[in-house]
């Protein structure tokens, strides 16, 4: 789309020309832009400058000219950058209103426009310019007399104001539509002049009719009227292809050149109005037609090039409009429905539309080629372009000839037109572009995943490389092209790209390359009864055949053995396999030279005792079609002590070149030679001193002094077919002659461990608890082997497969975060001190462990012992293993392994709980108590500056007896809470046996109103009892063990109000007692409490049973009341029920603080010395 001048290949836009007052230009040239549909602006300072568009007088008297041509090639760009529709005549207030010299300048000025935009039908627009503060003041017989000067309408009289931002843009908005309809019209009147010319069908010739329907055409379109503008366009069209066999103006070679050009323009413009139309497959139904029509006019054959670079230009421009264009590519189904012509799926992509153009410009540079061999007078040819140039019609050349110092152009004939068009053919190499072009449609079909027209493109891409001697572009897109010919499996492709990658390593110097690409070649499957006739271009490597394919073979293995070279064309440096430059191939399990050499292992057996042999059989099979001869194989294992080498017993001077190891293993075979499409079955035995997994590796073929052939070796189980061979006649056999090896043998075998002669022992005793330091003693000892270079490695694994750490991932590592942990190896103990510290390991993670175990003579023993600590409860499997070697002198040696497990189960110790109590006939009103609705979560609230009572029970849950040796609490409130105990009574170690629970008392005063008080942490210190009976070597240290658990918070409250009962500790039948009730109000409101006694049989009451009274701002009330005990034993007092009125809370003591116990007499007491007693702590 280049090559169309920017006029054409962009839509038209409107153009208004802006007189006067040349500071607003600026702003009023953007507004025009940015408006929709734009408008461009032609800004003139002054008046003066009119004359651009002044239209030239015709001299009447001059005679008519025939036509000269269909279209001028520059009326389009004319009209969009020099002809405006509407001139606007900008006028400043002061100019209007002024002094009379300056009204006659305006006018003066307005005659000069009339006289100018009359000549061309344009319209005019006039625009005063004015402040915001004096537009009123330019009077109206002025303002109408400004309007008869200009003979406008009195719209198209316009105020224009810039300095108030609101007015500038309204003024904007005024003047564009203002412009905008007068331009519309302009091009309306236009379109209906040229129109009226073409209905009155008395044109002189059919030139006319075409360049006036591109006029209305062009018209429409600056008007946006795309409709007409494409029905316009294609009157235009049909009637360029009627001149084809009419006109006889121009000589035939340039007239078929301006149709074509012409056709060419408009086809441009019809397509792209139905693109941006959204009619996708009309445009594509369009295309065709419109090639069907030109696609046979080709002209004189000695100009022949023309029509084939026209033809490509086509396809190159409507592949970018459809690129380019905005219609969304619909289904081919959907498209194409009730249309009557049937779209095919590729005409919907570019990149078909880049592969035609692609074609047939290849196809112009061949017949340039041919023509230019032909020519006779080259060198007029190179010096004919020099005078020539584009005449004034599109499509047209001329010789541009100096007379006098004046320029005239002169019509070519046709023979100096196409010498003309050789020199310019001959001036560019359309190799570039036809790669360029390939390249495109190779990327668009990869976009789409339609590889199989990628790799077509590419490879007519490459060859254009390699037609350029550009041999490294085209090795490299010819090989991801072969990668998909392997796969799909098309083998006469396959063979013309081989050829093609075999040249194109040989030109740039490529050894391994080129014998790779030939040995691939030669082992085609590629018939013998193939007929050369169906391959005519079949490239360097000629036509795929079963001679072709031998020479080929003979080429690459004169090269393997050094009898022959390679041969460059434009060097003389042959390429030649030596000592300096040897060939290394390798061919791995995807290779595609697995067809030359396919190399099978299969051992006889699975599993092997150490140091037993066993027997192994080396399979090799080729496609190539002569026989392969082998001087030396060399099979390789991963265990490099098994690796041997075959040697050809018919070519023993050949087969000694490879240097050999020293001891390495050698057999002589009578002969090495793989015949096509048979196995050559070699079997061996091979014996392995070392334990674990023996593979064999490669298969290694030596053919000639230099040349090395490595294979990967493959198991004839897992062995896959051979892709390009698979459904070729011939006849299968397998690689072993046992049929049940040959679907069970493996390249690999499992060479056992020796028998351990070493003993392990784990020991354990009773289940670990979390927080302890959990012992495991580990025994290792020689029963029949010594122990040398010994190492104990330790894992603890989750036996429910959940893993050790903890699962806050998000948290980072510590070993807070791990279940269980193996702390470290304590105890070890050996008899045989000789090995030195710096050759002992000794690693130590959380779950893993390495240590090196001393040597160890027969009969001797050693010991360790693992110390794992529970953070949490879990059950852990241990496994031990124990790697050592039985001889000292055999470093390299195969380690013999022992390996041992125990499953611990990690349990709980001691389960830690808490209640939190209120003192003895003591109780205070806490407002958030009166509205709990008894969720058992809810947090405890203590009251303020008053004293609680904290219980601490610690339950034994493990299945061992327990020491406990003390209770405590860390407090981390500084001071804002109270926690004590009885410091003068330390707590003796109590025995706790397995469901015992133990239980201590604290007392609690916070002295802080808080919503979460942190009271703190109760820490246990206890151990596992160690009686005198404990067995020795106990599973546990004796050492004591932390237990730590975090108190939850706990919300303090002032209490408003306290009420306590005092009652005597018992009481005596028949004498009075003194019930006292005290209720102390902490606040600084009148307390209102209301009180009742229930009557009891057991007891005479005395007193007020129910009362209401007032308990003044901080202070306290005493109810007392006498009671009479009638019946002895544990009597229940008479309930009291106060309530407070003001909370709406009432208090009635608990049965246990309303019991007292009545004696029948008084008893007689034993008093001891009160010093020694204590308050124990109690154990339940």
């Amino acid at each position: 789309m280049e090559d169309f001048p920017e006029e054409l290949r962009r839509p038209p836009v409107a153009l208004a020309a802006l007189v006067g007052c040349p500071e607003l230009h600026a702003p009023i040239t953007t507004h025009l832009l940015a408006e929709q549909p734009p408008i461009n602006a032609l800004a003139l300072p002054d008046i003066s400058k009119i004359s651009l568009f002044a239209r030239i007088p015709k001299e009447s008297s001059a005679p008519a000219r025939p036509v000269g041509g269909i279209l001028k090639r520059d009326w389009l760009f004319k009209h969009r950058t020099r002809i405006p529709a509407v001139v606007a005549a900008l006028f400043s207030s002061d100019q209007i209103s002024g002094e009379p010299a300056q009204w006659l300048q305006v006018c003066n000025d307005l005659e000069n426009l009339k006289g100018v935009t009359k000549g061309r039908n344009i319209k005019l627009v006039v625009a005063v310019v004015t402040q915001s503060n004096s537009k009123d003041e330019i009077s109206e017989d002025r303002m109408i007399a400004l309007r008869k000067r200009a003979e406008v309408d009195s719209k198209y009289i316009i105020i224009f104001i810039p300095d108030d931002p609101l007015e500038l843009k309204q003024s904007l908005n005024r003047l564009r539509n203002t412009l905008g309809e007068l331009a519309n019209t302009y091009y309306k009147d236009e379109g209906r002049r040229v129109k009226a010319r073409i209905d009155r069908k008395n044109l002189s010739s059919i030139e006319l009719h075409i360049r006036y329907c591109f006029k209305v055409a062009v018209y429409a379109e600056f008007r946006r009227d795309w409709a007409e503008g494409l029905r316009i366009y294609e009157e235009a069209y049909h009637a360029v292809r009627e001149m084809v066999g009419s006109s006889t103006r121009l000589p035939p070679i340039q007239r078929l050149v301006e149709i074509k050009t012409v056709a060419e323009q408009l086809n441009f413009k019809i397509s792209t109005l139905l693109m941006h139309s959204g009619k996708l497959a009309e445009a594509i139904i369009w295309f065709r037609r419109h090639m069907g029509a030109y696609r046979r006019l080709v002209g004189a054959p000695d100009a022949n090039f023309l029509h084939w670079e026209w033809l490509s230009r086509q396809f190159l421009v409507f592949a970018e409009l459809l690129e380019s264009s905005s219609a969304a590519v619909q289904n081919t189904s959907s498209a194409t429905s009730g249309t009557a012509d049937k779209l095919t799926e590729w005409e919907f992509y570019p990149a078909y539309y880049y592969q035609s153009a692609a074609q047939y410009l290849k196809e112009k540079s061949s017949c340039l080629e041919l023509a230019l061999s032909m020519s006779e007078n080259a060198d007029e040819i190179d010096g004919s372009n020099e005078s020539v140039t584009t005449s004034v019609y599109v499509g047209q050349f001329a010789k541009l000839l100096e007379h006098g110092g004046a320029f005239t152009m002169q019509l070519l004939t046709d023979e100096e037109f196409v010498r003309h068009a050789l020199a310019e053919g001959k001036r560019f190499q359309d190799s570039f572009e036809i790669i360029a072009l390939l390249k495109r449609s190779f990327e668009a079909y990869n976009k789409h995943k339609t590889l199989r027209m990628a790799s077509y493109c590419g490879f007519q891409m490459a060859r254009e490389y390699f037609a350029i001697n550009d041999f490294g572009n085209a090795k490299q897109v010819l090989d991801n092209v072969a990668n998909l010919y392997r796969q799909e499996g098309w083998v006469a492709l396959l063979w013309e790209i081989l050829g093609y990658l075999r040249e194109c390593s040989r030109k740039i110097g490529s050894v391994k390359d080129f014998v790779e690409h030939s040995l691939e070649m030669a082992a085609l499957p590629v018939s013998i009864t193939t007929d050369a006739q169906f391959f005519k271009d079949c490239g360097p490597a000629g036509s795929p055949s079963l001679p072709q394919r031998e020479m080929i073979q003979k080429e690459v293995f004169g090269v393997f053995r050094g009898e022959s070279e390679i041969a460059l064309n434009e060097e003389n440096n042959p390429l030649k396999v030596t000592d300096d430059h040897p060939l290394y191939l390798e061919i791995d399990l995807v290779s595609p030279l697995r067809v030359v050499l396919l190399a099978s292992v299969a051992f006889h057996e699975q599993i092997v005792k150490p140091g037993r042999p066993t027997m192994i059989t080396v399979s090799l099979l080729t496609q190539l079609p002569l026989n392969v001869e082998i001087d030396q194989l060399e099979i390789q294992f991963n265990q490099t002590e098994c690796s041997f080498i075959i040697v050809n017993g018919q070519r023993p001077q050949l087969a000694a070149i490879s240097h050999v190891q020293p001891g390495r293993r050698v057999e002589t075979a009578p002969a090495l030679e793989i015949v096509t499409n048979k196995w050559m079955r070699l079997t061996y035995d091979i014996k392995s001193e070392q334990s674990g997994k023996l593979e064999c590796m490669y298969v290694i073929a030596r053919i000639g002094p230099h040349s090395t052939i490595c294979c990967r070796a493959e198991s004839p189980a897992s062995m896959n077919d051979l892709p390009l061979w698979k459904f070729e006649d011939r006849v299968e056999t397998i690689p072993t002659k046992d049929p049940a090896l040959a679907l069970s043998g493996q390249k690999a075998i499992q060479v056992e461990e020796p028998d351990p002669q070493v003993d392990l022992k784990l020991g354990s005793s009773g289940p670990a608890l979390v927080g302890e330091n959990f012992i495991v003693p580990v025994t290792v000892i020689s029963k029949g082997h010594s122990v040398h270079a010994g190492e104990l490695k330790i894992n603890l694994v989750d036996t429910r497969g959940g893993g050790l750490l903890s699962p806050r991932d998000v948290e980072p590592f510590s070993t807070e975060n791990l279940h269980v942990e193996l702390v470290g190896v304590s105890g070890q103990e050996w008899e045989d001190q000789s090995e030195s510290p710096s050759d002992s390991i000794r690693k130590i993670q959380p779950s893993f462990g390495l240590i090196s175990v001393p040597v160890l003579s027969e009969g001797k023993s050693w010991s360790c012992k693992l110390e794992i600590r529970w953070n949490r409860p879990k059950p852990i499997m241990l496994y031990v293993s124990l790697g050592y070697s039985p001889y000292s002198s055999e470093t390299s040696s195969q380690k013999v392994h022992v390996h041992k497990n125990l499953e611990i189960e990690g349990k709980t110790a001691l389960i830690i709980s808490h209640r939190y109590m209120l003192p003895f006939r003591q109780d205070p009103l806490l407002p958030s108590m009166t509205k709990a609705t008894g969720d058992p979560d809810l947090t405890p609230i203590l009251p303020l500056k008053e004293r609680s009572i904290l219980i601490v029970g610690a339950k034994n849950c493990s299945e061992v007896p327990l020491r406990l040796l003390s209770i405590s609490i860390e407090s981390e409130t500084g001071g804002i809470c109270t926690v004590s105990q009885k410091v003068e009574d330390p707590m003796e170690p109590a025995l706790i046996v397995p469901g015992e629970e133990f239980k201590k008392i604290f007392s609690i005063i916070p002295e802080v109103n808080l919503a979460n008080l942190n009271i703190g942490t109760v820490c246990l210190r206890w151990r596992r009892n160690s009686g005198s009976e404990e067995e020795s070597g106990s599973c546990s240290t004796v050492a004591e063990v932390l237990t730590k658990l975090r108190l939850p918070d706990v919300s303090v409250e002032q209490p408003p109000i306290i009420v306590n009962i005092k009652c005597p500790a018992h009481a005596i039948l028949g004498n009075p007692f003194t019930f006292s009730i005290r209720i102390h109000n902490q606040t600084k409101l009148l307390q209102e409490i209301k009180y009742s006694l229930a009557d009891s049989q057991s007891f005479v009451l005395s007193g007020s049973h129910n009362d209401t009274i007032f308990v003044l701002p901080k202070s306290e009330h005493i109810l007392n009341f006498k009671l009479v005990p009638l019946a002895s034993g544990s009597q229940q007092l008479p309930r009291a029920t106060v309530t407070s009125v003001r909370y709406t809370a009432a208090f009635q003591p608990s049965i246990s603080a309303s019991t007292v116990f009545v004696f029948p007499s008084k008893p007689h007491f034993e008093l001891s010395n009160t010093e020694d007693t204590r308050v124990r702590s109690v154990t339940l």
